[in-house]
């Protein structure tokens, strides 16, 4: 049985949204009340397996797998959500790659997918969400906290992606104002994944840079995004906001 929430009645599409924060974000916008899509790439059972716990909260889910270094398929997911879940209010920009080196060995294949997946796909995706999305609409941007401090080596191609979905949400937000969406970036900081684990060998000293001692939940960074993508947030757009536990203080 559903319940009426602050997204009944919306849908939103969560690009890489088959674990993560990307995972935790498609949970809570549905226990929020939203149908919600995921793109996934790598993982066919772990996408499945958002769509069965979103589902068993009585909301409508879908899995499409895209590659978002592929502008074709990205459009395409974003198309199919609207087309099969019936319309789009909501665009998580989740889905990166994390490609580190030191910058005198990093390989320009690497880069270009870096930039492609951090950065094009984003701009694709909103570009693509802007047919669908009405007076209310939401595009939310994941960052990092590592555009704004940059604690090892290794980083220069990542913290540059990252920086560059700053300027994208301003000039979005410009652009799409007019039209009553609003277009916001959620920074987390040292978060608890598979790609950076709260126990991983370098856990106690990335720990150590943040002002509350520990690594965040995903489910802390997803009640950001939930918020920017709820009805409360309707005045905010064109904003950077940090869930960093401090790091960057």
């Amino acid at each position: 049985m559903t319940t009426t929430t602050l997204l009944d009645g919306k849908v939103a599409l969560v690009t890489g949204g088959s674990r993560g924060i990307g995972a935790a974000t498609a949970l809570r916008l549905a226990a929020d009340g939203a149908d919600v899509a995921v793109t996934w790439q790598q993982d066919a059972e772990q996408a499945a397996t958002v769509v069965k716990r979103i589902e068993a909260t009585g909301r409508r889910a879908l899995a499409l797998r895209a590659d978002n270094a592929d502008p074709t398929a990205l459009r395409e997911a974003v198309d199919r959500t609207a087309g099969e879940l019936g319309r789009l209010d909501i665009l998580v920009n989740n889905a990166a790659v994390f490609l580190v080196g030191a910058v005198d060995e990093f390989d320009a294949a690497d880069l270009d997918r870096t930039i492609a997946v951090n950065v094009r796909a984003p701009f694709v995706a909103a570009q693509a969400a802007t047919r669908h999305l009405g007076a209310g609409g939401r595009i939310i941007s994941i960052g990092s906290n590592v555009a704004e401090r940059t604690v090892f080596p290794g980083l220069a191609a990542y913290a540059m992606s990252k920086s560059a979905l700053v300027g994208m949400t301003k000039g979005l937000a410009r652009d799409l104002g007019p039209r009553g969406v609003t277009v916001n970036l959620v920074v987390p900081g040292p978060t608890d994944t598979d790609a950076n684990p709260a126990d991983g060998p370098n856990a106690g000293t990335i720990r150590g840079f943040t002002a509350l001692g520990r690594y965040a939940s995903p489910d802390e960074v997803a009640a950001t995004v939930a918020h920017l993508a709820g009805p409360d947030a309707g005045y905010v757009t064109g904003a950077t906001i940090t869930v960093d536990g401090g790091f960057t203080v």
